[in-house]
């Protein structure tokens, strides 16, 4: 059977959904003209829950959780015995590519999940209710990964048995990519192209579904597959223009791709939109969705050069007094990310020395950033003292938060990539080279192997790409060279790693690649405030000076 007839809606139902969506796109009970893009979900709800549950369905699959939470809770309002109303609002909670539910969320899940089983009035919906309760089932006696895989292989059933139910294919493929983030250490990308799969043609049938193109997004969100999700980066922003992380959600591709002119593009836009929800829920507050695109938008900046530009957000972070929701790990990780990008692209070793901790007891790696800036600022400026010090501390977090379990185990993984690192470059200035270098390429060959978090828009400085540098330190060019190429190839256009593959070359007699990489790094530089020495250097390497 074809994919087509495999995906075709039944005749009456297809007209049924094309009538109820061909007006419109998702603006019931929102702002006039709100556009969420195209979701059609039948259900045995009353029409007028109906048309709120479709544009609560368009929410959640855009991950605007809070707004999807409440509109769910409006289809109850309008129809008591709308089983899948509450599916929606166990849905809303479940944030399966983010924070997991804790406590009070579990609970309500669960609850919510069992209400609406009470309900159901169709085979379909019962199973989608039983599907998401598996999840929340014996939450107090079972690890989240466990719980996942169970809803996983409860969507796969459902898939199976309902082949025309694009939602719940859909879903499914988005519960396969919440598996690959929990297997961290899966460089055959798996899960993630098992998803792709399955995402691809439904888009090609569903252009303007708004989960369909986020999707597609989040599965290819790894440098090797980055390109097969240009598509749906390109489309997801206009699919869904009123959404703030629609808007943000394409420059992760455009991370992956080194586009940083489309990068910030998308994060202005983003954050415009987080700031105007703040106002509209008189917050008084960082949304963490504005705080994540921040972390982006810099990271971009920094690529080009754009170091003022960088600064205003640095310093409009700084200033934050609240966030939410409380206990963020997007906030907490961009508000300590932000300044310690700042000082580490730039190479102002002492400036990160001098950075202040953030506290975040709920993710103590939010923390283990500003230390690693520290432990690294320290050693390549000389005060081992201090170097020690900050080593210290991101070996006591890295135990806390292997010890915390869940998902803090990723984080732990990433702060020991992060005390290798910074480890590496104090064992340099004590003159033990040999364990330099070891500590070095582990903190690279543990990276190369460990799958980046969506919360971050990579390393606060790639491990490979601080080996180049302890490579050229040592009067090891090609070595560094050949680091260089490899960070490029996770990570193009980075200005860090473009200039240091174009100083390697040089002084390892390579003068055409030498001269090549500094005219790629001018380039990448064109819109730079023009302040940094590397500018220089460039500029005189090919004027022959």
């Amino acid at each position: 059977m074809s994919v087509a007839s495999r995906l075709a809606v039944p005749g009456a139902l297809c007209l049924m959904l094309v009538a109820r969506v061909s007006a419109q796109e998702h603006m019931h009970d929102g702002a006039p003209g709100e556009q969420l893009g195209r979701v059609a979900f039948a259900t045995s709800c009353r029409p007028d829950a109906q048309a709120r549950f479709e544009r609560a369905v368009a929410l959640l699959h855009s991950f605007w959780y809070e707004k999807a939470a409440d509109t769910f809770r409006d289809v109850v309002a309008v129809d008591s015995t709308c089983a899948m109303g509450y599916w929606g609002q166990a849905m809303s909670l479940f944030h399966q590519l983010w924070t997991p539910p804790v406590g009070a969320e579990l609970a309500a899940g669960l609850a919510a999940s069992e209400r609406g089983l009470a309900l159901t009035r169709t085979p379909r919906e019962r199973d989608y209710l039983a599907a998401i309760r598996t999840y929340y089932a014996d939450y107090g006696g079972t690890d989240h990964k466990t719980r996942l895989v169970a809803y996983a292989h409860a969507m796969e059933g459902m898939r199976r048995r309902y082949p025309r139910d694009r939602e719940a294919s859909t879903f499914y493929a988005l519960s396969l990519i919440a598996l690959a983030q929990a297997t961290a250490t899966d460089t055959t990308f798996g899960y993630q192209k098992r998803a792709d799969a399955i995402l691809e043609p439904l888009f090609k049938v569903e252009p303007r579904h708004p989960g369909l193109a986020h999707y597609l997004i989040h599965t290819n969100d790894v440098p090797q597959l980055a390109r097969l999700g240009l598509y749906a980066a390109r489309r997801y922003a206009e699919i869904a223009p009123d959404v703030p992380h629609a808007q943000h959600m394409p420059s992760h591709i455009f991370t992956r791709l080194g586009l940083w002119d489309d990068d910030i593009a998308s994060n202005t836009r983003s954050v415009a939109a987080a700031h105007k929800f703040e106002d509209e829920r008189h917050l008084n507050a960082l949304w963490d969705q504005r705080g994540h695109a921040w972390d982006y938008m810099a990271y971009a900046y920094l690529q080009q050069g754009r170091d003022a530009e960088a600064k205003r957000v640095v310093d409009e972070a700084a200033a934050v007094t609240a966030v939410y929701p409380l206990g963020s790990l997007t906030n907490a990780y961009a508000l300590a990310a932000l300044p310690a990008r700042y000082a580490l692209e730039r190479g102002r070793w002492r400036d990160a020395t001098a950075l202040a901790v953030r506290p975040a007891p709920e993710w103590r790696a939010a923390e283990a950033i500003t230390h690693f800036a520290r432990a690294l600022g320290a050693a390549r400026s000389g005060d081992t003292a201090s170097a020690r010090s900050a080593v210290s501390a991101l070996d006591e977090i890295e135990r806390a938060e292997g010890a915390a379990g869940g998902a803090h185990v990723y984080w732990a993984g990433q702060v020991r990539i992060q005390r290798f690192a910074a480890s590496a470059w104090l064992a340099r200035r004590t003159g033990d080279t040999a364990e330099a270098l070891r500590l070095a390429a582990a903190a690279a060959d543990l990276e190369d192997v460990t799958q980046k978090h969506p919360v971050t828009p990579g390393a606060v400085l790639p491990a490979r790409e601080l080996l180049g540098d302890l490579l050229l330190e040592l009067g090891r060019p090609a070595d560094a060279a050949r680091a260089y190429a490899a960070s490029l190839a996770q990570q193009p256009n980075r200005a860090r790693s473009l200039f240091g593959a174009a100083r390697a070359a040089e002084l390892a007699g390579d003068v055409t690649v030498a001269r090549a990489r500094y005219r790629e790094y001018l380039t990448l530089m064109e819109k730079s405030d023009g302040g940094r020495g590397e500018l220089e250097i460039a500029r005189g390497a090919l004027s022959g000076r």
